[in-house]
């Protein structure tokens, strides 16, 4: 049954989507279908179920392009399937429509800490500092995150340099 919604879902989205949408709606102003979809992807995620979650959350940004919270929690998803590159391409469509959202940038961060890339994730934490100072707790996060370093499954994903004798 639920897939069923799911593909009805996509094709209301699809009709009301008629034009490109530019900008962030402010919250209240998101589509409740994209919310009401959000909301269900977070209680999968929380359950271990990333796959159908990371669907769910599709659809709503499906419903409503201007959804960044729900841009966030696919990136919030992504780092979890350990896939680190999308987590950062989802986050920066967040940030494209909301550059100072503090949740994005620090996953982006968190995601190129994984992938060894600490200068960038540096200037992330950076604009964290700017935004809300170091009494926020994403700026603790990724502050841990670029003291900690990549993770052992993240840095055993790396090429290694040949031995040399």
């Amino acid at each position: 049954m639920r897939i069923s919604v799911r593909f009805l879902v996509l094709g209301a989205a699809a009709a009301m989507v008629a034009s490109p949408v530019v900008g962030q709606r402010p919250d209240n102003q998101i589509l409740p279908l994209s919310v009401e979809l959000q909301q269900q992807a977070q209680s999968l995620a929380s359950a271990g179920k990333l796959t159908d979650a990371a669907g769910l959350l599709e659809t709503a940004v499906a419903v409503d392009p201007r959804n960044r919270s729900a841009f966030v929690e696919m990136a919030r998803v992504a780092k979890q399937q350990k896939l680190f590159g999308k987590a950062i391409r989802l986050a920066n469509e967040a940030l494209q429509l909301e550059p100072n959202d503090l949740d994005a940038l620090a996953l982006q961060g968190e995601a190129m800490v994984e992938l060894g890339a600490i200068p960038r994730a540096r200037v992330n934490l950076v604009k964290l500092q700017q935004l809300c100072s170091n009494d926020c707790r994403q700026v603790a996060t990724l502050s841990a995150a670029i003291a900690r370093g990549p993770t052992v499954v993240a840095a055993a994903t790396k090429p290694q340099a040949p031995k040399t004798n």
